[in-house]
């Protein structure tokens, strides 16, 4: 009987499950009761967990019973087939759910985002490179922090931080600290936390910040760090009354200590505590140590390492009351901004912001300004053509000529402002061949130069045809000052200027200038390794003094909303420093990315971060976690749930601007972040510069333009009533006017200055 029912291989399984007369077929009799009796196994275990704080009572739960779902697998699909079938389920309704989150999850959090995914490594420095990093840049006072290095660093020496004060007293004898030194000894200045506001009768204008002085990041860490709960409302608050800008106005009771953030460093040392013992390494435990590391952090996957890094003596850090010039030539004040194609109203506000906010001297003649102030720097960097093209022999003088010729731009090249706001032509060869750690490699991944995020754009190579011909161009074109430019892919004599290629600007959102916007992301790195300062966005708007971030000497960047990655719209990087070195070389051998999600990867393998400190965007992005649905329970103000709300303010918040004006616009943000909208304008009655009769040329030229490309008919501005002006004015048009009535000379600016001409 059983000859008849089971036919079985030599290895002892069933050649199929099931003859073709029906009947089952198994290869042992354990596999026939199990197949017999499987139905009353059930499909689910019951799972009974202890409540927390209930001792008589426990949570029952209901999970899958794996085994009866191999079981069944197997009765249904054979012992071969079954498991990879079962796999494959399990495979596919994950797949569908993460599918279905995505679809229908909004901006909200969702579980998805608590998967975690592990990604290759992007590492291509050693461990001793990561450390003498680490220790390069505390020598050179860029870690002004007393938060810890991680332990995977795995220093076993204390560095010597000349940027944090000494500490009166050490927490724990150094015979009992661990082999791992994640601490830095602070033998710098005493720090003073002043209080600061203005003294009667001067109270109507917030003061001036005190000259050299400092944010303390930590502090401001404390009060503002998403990742802690806290909130941008309360975080703005400990912002503007830390440093005066509430004035007269204040209705907080009680002593500030708590909130004070900004300190002025007192030049002598007091140190009272004995750290010899504490920055000698625990000799016995050096052994240890090294054991309980790793010879190596994990390598980029197919990337050899770099050689060990040949560093330079690191610059000495001397405080501001020190400095034999108050400009730092190691720490120079320049905001660098990058602009492709013609000057359009978005960077026109921002350099008025710059000239409303900055301790510029404007409210001063040049022959009177402040020897204890440092006067910052504008430096606007004009890209002429599209992001992929070459710089011709003339560019200099062209850009000159078309922005005097420029409504926009024309006026910032009035004598008053020589000093503080220069234009620049960008030039991609020289600006790669002056970084040293890119110069001799980087023309071999061309290809690469449009990397966002891994995904690189590539430059379409035209079809020849016989009715167009193609300009031939040589591999490299040299200018006239010898400049060496990647030669463009050949392009045809007729040209459509809206492809991505040829683009020039963001029109539209369906004509997004993304090649542009991909080479920014380049060049803010370079220019702040070359020649040092912030980078800025050129959809930002500065929104009060920036002096005390200037007195912080380490790099910044900020955060990406909810996400633990930077956001580089604002970019703070030392001139020539090891953190430079570490990310351009990174870059290269990670494609030429610098996608601020890339450079976000790039610091956590290699345990930087705490290198370039992520601020909390509450600082210069205010309304980001709002718009994303975040702490909508508790909004800042204004209160935007999309970023379009600064140019089309909503009708019922919108007697807001008018009534608050300036002053109540994230007060307490260093600026605020539009997040593109270039072709929206600021001032849609009114898109054009009104400056006074200082810049009328300039004005009618405007005017005439927007008449041209409008069908409405403007007012005559000799008879123009405020019948004529929108009714309701947004946000973006009374930061626009305030702006512009400075320059007019019809009011003061943020400080209660106003402008000397």
């Amino acid at each position: 009987m059983t000859s008849s029912m089971y036919f079985s291989r030599g290895n002892g399984f069933a050649e199929k499950s099931h003859l073709g007369n029906g009947l089952p077929t198994h290869s042992s009799a354990v596999l026939e009761k199990r197949h017999r009796h499987g139905h009353s196994i059930s499909w689910l275990n019951p799972v009974s967990l202890p409540i927390p704080g209930v001792r008589t009572r426990r949570l029952r739960l209901m999970i899958p019973n794996i085994s009866r779902m191999y079981q069944g697998s197997q009765a249904r699909f054979g012992r071969r087939r079954g498991p990879f079938m079962l796999l494959l389920a399990l495979f596919t309704s994950v797949y569908l759910m993460v599918a279905v989150n995505r679809r229908f999850s909004g901006n909200g959090v969702s579980w998805v985002d608590t998967l975690s995914f592990p990604d290759p490594s992007t590492l291509v420095y050693r461990r001793e490179d990561i450390q003498r990093i680490w220790e390069w840049e505390i020598a050179a006072g860029h870690y002004p922090s007393g938060r810890r290095i991680p332990e995977q660093v795995g220093l076993l020496n204390p560095p010597r931080n000349p940027a944090l004060s000494a500490r009166g007293a050490l927490s724990l004898p150094p015979r009992f600290r661990g082999p791992i030194s994640t601490d830095t000894l602070g033998i710098g200045p005493k720090r003073v936390y002043p209080d600061i506001h203005r003294q009667f009768p001067n109270v109507a204008y917030p003061p001036r910040p005190i000259p050299g002085s400092v944010a303390d990041m930590d502090a401001i860490m404390d009060h503002c760090d998403f990742s802690t709960g806290k909130y941008v409302r309360d975080c703005l608050e400990v912002l503007r009354l830390g440093a005066g800008l509430e004035n007269g106005a204040r209705v907080r009771r009680g002593k500030m200590e708590e909130w004070k953030y900004i300190y002025v460093e007192d030049s002598a040392v007091h140190n009272d505590a004995d750290t010899s013992a504490f920055a000698k390494p625990a000799f016995v435990l050096k052994a240890q140590a090294e054991r309980d590391l790793s010879y190596d952090l994990p390598k980029k996957r197919g990337a050899e390492w770099e050689p060990h890094l040949s560093l330079p003596t690191p610059p000495q850090y001397t405080p501001y009351k020190d400095l034999s010039n108050v400009c730092d030539d190691e720490n120079p004040r320049l905001y660098h901004m990058f602009w492709t194609g013609p000057f359009t109203d978005k960077p026109y506000l921002a350099l008025l912001s710059f000239l409303f906010t900055q301790n510029l001297g404007l409210h001063l003649d040049d022959h009177h300004q402040d020897p204890n102030v440092c006067r910052p720097q504008f430096w606007l960097w004009i890209n002429p053509g599209p992001a992929a093209s070459v710089p011709n022999p003339s560019a200099v003088r062209d850009m000159y000529d078309q922005l005097k010729s420029n409504p926009w731009a024309s006026p910032f090249l009035h004598p008053k402002f020589k000093d503080v706001i220069q234009f620049k032509l960008w030039n991609t060869t020289e600006q790669l061949d002056g970084i040293p750690e890119l110069k001799n490699e980087w023309r071999a991944m061309r290809d690469n130069l449009f990397n966002s995020g891994g995904y690189v754009e590539k430059i379409p190579q035209p079809v020849d045809e016989e009715e167009e011909e193609t300009e031939p161009v040589e591999a490299e074109v040299t200018g006239e000052d010898g400049v060496m430019a990647p030669a463009p892919a050949p392009t045809k004599k007729h040209k459509d200027e809206d492809d991505k290629v040829n683009r020039v600007g963001s029109k539209s959102p369906s004509s997004y200038d993304r090649l542009s916007v991909i080479l920014s992301d380049m060049a803010r790195f370079v220019l702040c390794h070359r020649f040092g300062g912030i980078y800025l966005d050129a959809d930002t708007i500065l929104l009060r003094d920036w002096e005390e971030l200037w007195g912080w000497r380490g790099a910044f960047a900020y955060r990406w909303s909810r996400l633990e990655k930077y956001n580089t719209a604002v970019l703070r990087m030392n001139k020539n420093s090891t953190l430079g070195t570490f990310l351009f070389r990174t870059a290269l051998k990670n494609g030429l990315d610098f996608h601020p999600m890339s450079i976000s990867k790039y610091t956590k393998d290699a345990y930087l971060e705490g290198l370039l400190l992520r601020l909390p965007d509450a600082l210069f992005d205010s309304a980001w976690l709002n718009t994303e649905s975040y702490q909508r329970d508790k909004p800042p103000q204004p209160y935007f749930t999309e970023f379009q709300d600064f140019f089309e303010t909503p009708l019922q918040s919108s007697a807001a601007p008018q009534a608050l004006g300036f002053d109540g616009f994230f007060k307490g943000a260093y600026s605020y972040h539009f997040h593109n909208f270039w072709w929206r304008p600021f001032d849609p009655s009114r898109n054009y510069p009104d400056l006074g009769s200082r810049f009328a040329a300039g004005e009618r030229i405007a005017r005439q333009q927007l008449a041209e490309s409008t069908s409405t008919k403007l007012p005559d501005p000799e008879t123009e009533t405020v019948l004529d002006d929108k009714r309701d004015l947004d946000w973006a048009t009374v930061l626009k006017r305030t702006f512009e009535a400075y320059i007019r000379g019809e009011r003061p600016n943020m400080y209660g200055e106003w402008i000397e001409w």
